[in-house]
């Protein structure tokens, strides 16, 4: 049986998963998040310890972090979890797409854009096991190219595809986005049994609802997702996602984030002198 713990993360509203197989206690970990402080440009793994320590005192065997994709929003954990614990990271074959766009961009030649750095590259409706329970891969892309959603037993992960039904989708004008496709990825997730659970990347509480959620499910989402409930054609998601878009800022960490996450969450190189830098590429998201 699937059993699911949630760690929101106030600093970048993101929702980490600890998700394990209750007869033979194998588990999970999705989307775990670094602590980056941007004015001190300081590290921390409190966050992702928590949720090792949890492991540990639950028994359970860490066989996967499992990424929906490249975060531009927080600091990926993933690498940390893998040193710790040797637990394999996966993510969306299509990271090597995204590797080959932002090398160019923090001019990182230490990256192979073959996507090596990661232990397994999934494409659409592969699967994996976490003991018993059977892991299926859906590619979902939209968001960014590499977006993939993970389908366990009656819940599936979706990453950034789909927030909360008052918040709606993603944004898609990151390099690689499409809301074209994202409508489509969306529509096969809401093909989904309705009773399927449902659990988003990151909650925005949006006015009038004060806590942050992330569970829902596909009927709720059909029913009432501000952006895509049925009945909204694939012309006005894209009339009404384009011009949202147009209105959003960068995220606050976007340029930390995807300069470690496209090494699967592992710092640059230590430079010459001994230390550690990320860069600022400058005027060159304009």
């Amino acid at each position: 049986m699937l059993e699911v713990k949630s760690y929101f993360d106030p600093a970048t509203a993101t929702v980490t998963y600890l998700i394990w197989d209750t007869k033979t206690s194998e588990a999970a970990i999705i989307d775990p998040v670094m602590d980056f402080e941007m004015s001190t440009a300081s590290l921390s793994t409190k966050s992702v310890d928590v949720v090792l320590r949890d492991a540990v005192q639950q028994g359970l065997r860490l066989r996967w972090v499992l990424e929906t994709h490249a975060h531009a929003d927080h600091l990926s954990a993933a690498h940390y979890i893998r040193e710790k614990t040797d637990a394999k990271i996966g993510i969306g074959a299509r990271i090597t797409d995204v590797q080959q766009g932002f090398r160019a961009l923090f001019n990182a030649t230490d990256i192979s854009t073959d996507g090596q750095v990661f232990d397994a590259l999934f494409e659409d409706e592969d699967e994996l096991l976490i003991g018993d329970l059977s892991v299926r891969v859906m590619h979902t892309p939209g968001h960014t190219p590499a977006c993939v959603s993970y389908l366990v037993a009656d819940a599936v992960f979706v990453g950034d595809t789909l927030f909360m039904p008052d918040f709606g989708t993603a944004r898609t004008d990151f390099p690689g986005g499409d809301a074209a496709i994202l409508y489509q990825s969306i529509q096969r997730l809401l093909s989904l049994p309705p009773e399927t659970r449902m659990f988003v990347g990151h909650d925005y509480p949006p006015e009038g609802r004060d806590k942050p959620a992330w569970e829902t499910t596909v009927s709720d989402q059909r029913g009432n997702n501000i952006h895509v409930r049925d009945g909204v054609t694939g012309k006005e998601f894209v009339e009404e996602r384009t011009a949202r878009d147009a209105t959003l800022s960068a995220p606050r960490l976007i340029l930390p984030s995807l300069q470690v996450n496209i090494r699967a969450g592992a710092m640059p190189p230590v430079n010459a002198d001994g230390h550690i830098y990320l860069k600022l590429p400058v005027n060159r998201l304009n």
